[in-house]
């Protein structure tokens, strides 16, 4: 007869085969997702002077830190769905970031807002299916809405300046573009690491 803490031990050594070993290609600091010169977010030079060009430094970042995120996955793997129940992946975070670039120009918009892309809500994950078309055309909507919300905005340099019907501070929706992007990181921290086991902020 097997002893009950004997089946936990073989369960708990189940467990733990069905989720990828921890790694990180740094070499410099193990913490890191990589070694400081091949971090695209690394610049030379201190840190931008001015309000509007750090909020902007911060954005870009961020966007970078998703985009690393993805890289070196497979249509699978991007659309996997790594914490069930939720419908998150990968590659529902890039579409979703798709829809809220869209919807950010609808703010500060004083005509008729622009549908989404994908459908009703909830559309831009449960549409993230393993496919290499889906994921081409996820990254390239992204790429494209990001530039026009960005265009949008850079006729705009004055953070105190109100926008749009609900009159918006350019400062406040920068802010929040920052905190969505970083956000979703976050989430894209721990999706990438129950994929295969990358680690590193």
């Amino acid at each position: 007869m097997t002893r009950m803490s004997d089946q936990s031990d073989q369960s708990g050594e189940n467990d733990r085969s069905e989720h990828p070993t921890r790694w990180t290609r740094a070499t410099t600091y193990p913490d890191m997702w990589a070694d400081p010169d091949q971090d695209p977010r690394n610049s030379e030079g201190g840190s931008p002077d001015g309000e509007l060009p750090t909020l902007l430094d911060f954005l870009t970042n961020y966007r970078l830190t998703l985009r690393m995120k993805c890289e070196g996955l497979d249509p699978e793997q991007l659309a996997r769905r790594s914490v069930p129940p939720s419908t998150m992946s990968l590659l529902g975070l890039v579409r979703h970031l798709v829809e809220v670039e869209r919807d950010w120009r609808n703010w500060v918009s004083d005509g008729d807002p622009v549908p989404k892309l994908y459908g009703e809500r909830g559309a831009d994950f449960d549409g993230a299916v393993a496919d290499q078309a889906v994921v081409d055309a996820a990254f390239a909507d992204l790429a494209r809405e990001q530039a026009a919300t960005d265009a949008v905005l850079a006729g705009h340099p004055d953070l105190g300046e109100r926008l749009g019907k609900e009159g918006i501070s350019v400062r406040e929706l920068l802010v929040h573009r920052i905190e969505e992007y970083a956000r979703h990181c976050g989430h894209a921290d721990l999706l990438r690491e129950c994929v295969d086991g990358r680690v590193g902020q």
